[in-house]
């Protein structure tokens, strides 16, 4: 037997167990319970676990065998596979930890506890390995790279892109305007890009200082008890000024605040994605003259915490803006600004 992983979501729990008798107050209970229960999961897990499963589905089709419920040898050998063919094992896991979830939602047996599925777990981390090859940093001077490129494009293109009147601006420049208030901010606010594309207009207060934004169910966040993030003004390049053009530039008042330009330089109602934060980013780098492939949306985030750390910035500030919960995972980005510090091997040679 085999079946979408949507159809298993705790949300269509009220449909599979209810009864045509049960009074109409306790379905709606019932509906949204469930409704609760599919958030125990960010929107982007259940995504990918979707895809996961899927993927597991299409291979056992493909072998006449059942995908729900799965034996642990075929769940195996479905691992043993992916491998072969070069999949990353972090993907593995999370197809594994999909397969698993499928069964849990469904009331059967995962197989993916199984010592011996785990064994071929283990042993495909250990064969390829799970390190994972790191994204370069976006500091503050690859940063102002990117926005000098950009300038010099922009002036290329409309010489009053910089004017923040909408009649006298190229619509083609608007794009531009909004990049460069995006690159700035997600730097200045170590932003996951996901917290990014969910900012609203109503979520930021310019102070003297900068702005105090809230965030809401960021990544570091995921019960929504929401945080404060400060971001200051700049000297050189000013992410606070840099939005407020942007929002001057779209006319945008209300809702969110980085949005779909299209060709024609007409802003769209619809917010950016998470992944269109990294293709900015890439295609920013380029501009600069750097490698795109390795810059990636958590590039701005990085680029802050590694530039703060250069300067000698105390840790827990850091955290201030950055919202880490932990000082052992902000560490590494101390322990790469600080590796050639005081190094133990200078002038031994």
């Amino acid at each position: 037997m085999t079946m979408e992983l949507d159809r298993l979501e705790p949300a269509n729990y009220a449909v599979t167990v209810g009864a045509s008798g049960l009074p109409r107050e306790l379905e709606v209970a019932m509906d949204r319970a469930g409704e609760f229960a599919k958030a125990e999961k960010a929107l982007n897990t259940r995504r990918a676990y979707r895809s996961d499963f899927a993927t597991f589905q299409t291979w056992c089709a493909a072998r006449g065998v059942s995908a729900l419920p799965a034996t642990a040898e075929i769940v195996g050998a479905f691992i043993g596979a992916e491998a072969d063919r070069g999949v990353k094992a972090s993907t593995i896991g999370r197809r594994l930890a999909a397969i698993g979830y499928a069964h849990r939602l469904a009331k059967l047996p995962s197989p993916t506890e199984v010592e011996a599925v785990r064994a071929v777990m283990r042993g495909i981390r250990r064969t390829i390995g799970t390190a994972k090859a790191p994204k370069a940093p976006a500091t503050n001077d690859r940063l102002l790279a990117m926005i000098a490129s950009q300038n010099l494009e922009s002036r290329r293109t409309n010489q009053e892109v910089e004017s923040p009147a909408r009649d006298g601006a190229n619509d083609a420049c608007v794009a531009m305007l909004r990049d460069k208030a995006l690159l700035l901010l997600g730097f200045a606010g170590a932003f996951h890009r996901s917290e990014l594309v969910a900012l609203e207009v109503t979520d930021m207060k310019e102070t003297a200082e900068g702005f105090f934004i809230t965030i809401r169910g960021g990544k570091t966040d995921q019960e929504r008890a929401g945080a404060t993030v400060a971001v200051v003004r700049g000297s050189v390049a000013c992410p606070v000024e840099a939005l407020k053009t942007w929002l001057n530039a779209a006319d945008i008042t209300e809702g969110a605040i980085f949005r779909r330009v299209n060709k024609a330089g007409r802003v769209l109602p619809d917010r950016l994605t998470a992944q269109s934060v990294a293709l900015i980013v890439k295609a920013h780098a380029k501009r600069a003259g750097l490698d795109p492939r390795s810059f990636a949306g958590h590039s701005l985030r990085s680029g802050f915490l590694t530039s703060a750390a250069r300067r000698g910035a105390s840790v827990f500030k850091m955290m201030d803006v950055s919202r880490h919960r932990r000082i052992d995972t902000l560490r590494i980005y101390v322990r790469d600004a600080e590796l050639f510090h005081d190094h133990a091997g200078a002038g031994l040679l």
